[in-house]
């Protein structure tokens, strides 16, 4: 619980006193229609995952702040809670931020997570990806989130996400990417 409050009290503060994005140059974002940059990353279990291993489904690959903060944690809920219908429609759920293995063991554990969440600890992925962020020296993975069709490219991308909503819409965007392919 304690580590709880840091973490809220930190982005409290971090989110007031200093402009998001402020040390971390841009990187490019990834554009629909292009290739999906690859990853080598480990989650909660243990278990190494590569774009390759999902080659032929829908990937939703969700970047996030951190573990066990609010908005992060409604995130992970919502996927949860639609990773089923999320299935059904072909695609896998990736979360990623840049915590370690451990802490995403325990925050899979505490919210009975079904999907895996990728270590991105050396923040490579969230470079390549163009979402890294730091704000006085604190780097992150920005909120946001990429639908990767079955042949590895960006077939819609999500900026500036809500994390209450970001799963129906996903979701809802899947079954019109489907239906138009």
């Amino acid at each position: 619980m304690r580590r709880l409050w840091f973490f809220c009290l930190l982005s409290l503060l971090l989110g007031v006193f200093v402009p998001a994005h402020a040390d971390e140059p841009a990187s490019a974002m990834p554009q629909v229609g292009q290739a999906a940059p690859d990853f080598r990353l480990e989650d909660q279990n243990g278990k190494w995952h590569t774009p390759a291993d999902h080659k032929g489904h829908w990937v939703v690959l969700y970047f996030y702040p951190k573990d066990f903060t609010p908005g992060c944690t409604t995130e992970v809920c919502s996927f949860r809670d639609d990773v089923a219908k999320l299935r059904q429609q072909g695609a896998d759920v990736l979360g990623v931020s840049l915590d370690d293995v451990k802490s995403h063991a325990e925050f899979a554990a505490k919210y009975h997570v079904p999907f895996p969440l990728l270590s991105d600890a050396d923040s490579k992925t969230a470079q390549a990806y163009g979402v890294l962020a730091s704000k006085i020296g604190f780097k992150y993975a920005r909120r946001t989130t990429f639908l990767i069709d079955p042949q590895g490219k960006i077939a819609k991308v999500y900026q500036d996400v809500d994390p209450e909503k970001n799963s129906a819409q996903v979701l809802s965007d899947l079954a019109s990417l489907k239906a138009s392919s």
